[in-house]
């Protein structure tokens, strides 16, 4: 595997895991906020989802730039 690939990979990663935590984030501050469960996973599942979102559109627009 090359460097390059490793490093790619490892950034898809750390989307992941920072969507997760934005995610889990949302899900918290909206149960303080006195949302049910439901509207807590639902309000989470959208915020962790527009952040993969957000991430692959920066990597789009990076791999354009790139070539």
């Amino acid at each position: 595997m090359s460097d390059h690939t490793a490093i790619v990979l490892l950034t898809c990663a750390l989307s992941v895991v920072i969507a997760l935590m934005c995610g889990t984030a949302a899900g918290y501050l909206a149960r303080r906020d006195g949302a049910s469960y439901p509207a807590v996973c639902a309000r989470a599942a959208s915020t962790a989802a527009r952040a993969v979102a957000l991430a692959a559109a920066i990597a789009g627009a990076l791999a354009v730039l790139r070539r």
